[in-house]
This record gives C-alpha cells, sequence and structure tokens, in this order.
C-alpha cells in the first residue's frame, strides 16, 4: 500500500508528537519518526513540515554550535503547538475509531439492496 496520502494527513500530529518531551534537530526528527513506524517518511517532507510549524508558531527553532560538522537547528513545541497536538490528537481518536468501525463491519458485497 502506498501511504504517501496518509503520511500526508498526519503529519503535522506526529511530527509534534516526537517533539514533545524532547527537542530535536531535523535528522532526528526523521530518525524518530521512522524508528517509531513511519519508515516511508521523507527527509524532504518532515523539513518542510518543520519550516511550516515553525512560521505558524508551534515550534520554536534554535542552533546548538557543533564542534565536529554543522551547527544544529533544534526545533521544541510551543504552547501553541501543544493545543494543536491536543487538538490534532483529539481529531486523530475519533476520526481513527469511526474508520476502524468501518473496516470492521461485514462486507455488503452480493446483498441486495
Amino acid at each position: 500500500m502506498d501511504t504517501t496520502q496518509l503520511l500526508k494527513g498526519v503529519l503535522d500530529l506526529t511530527v509534534l508528537a516526537v517533539v514533545e518531551d524532547e527537542d530535536g534537530y531535523g535528522y532526528d526528527i526523521v530518525r524518530r519518526l521512522r524508528d517509531g513506524g513511519l519508515a516511508d517518511v521523507g527527509d524532504a517532507s518532515v523539513y518542510g513540515t518543520l519550516r511550516r510549524l515553525y512560521s505558524a508558531g508551534a515550534l520554536t527553532s534554535y542552533v546548538v554550535p557543533s564542534e565536529s560538522g554543522p551547527h544544529r537547528k533544534y526545533y521544541g513545541i510551543t504552547p501553541a503547538g501543544r493545543s494543536q497536538l491536543k487538538q490534532q490528537r483529539d481529531d486523530w481518536t475519533v476520526f481513527s475509531s469511526t474508520v476502524s468501525a468501518l473496516l470492521g463491519k461485514p462486507s455488503l458485497e452480493g446483498v441486495p439492496a
């Protein structure tokens, strides 16, 4: 199954969730998402989501110097981001329960209407 469209619909939610308890830099966030089961998530999609969430005020950012490579831009969740995460979690719970219920219904194929 191509999960590209499904990922687009939940990327904001999942990115906010992985930085909820611990700030992270771009590739670290990608790694956390992949380690969490979203193996098909693309780097560019995550970086675009980080920029958009930052612009919307859901994330804050700061740069940490590195002695062994380029500086890293870290992202952390803001109070507005926490509110957004709570709302999207609630929405996801309702939506996923609804879809699961629909998928769990017996097939009506072959049943006269």
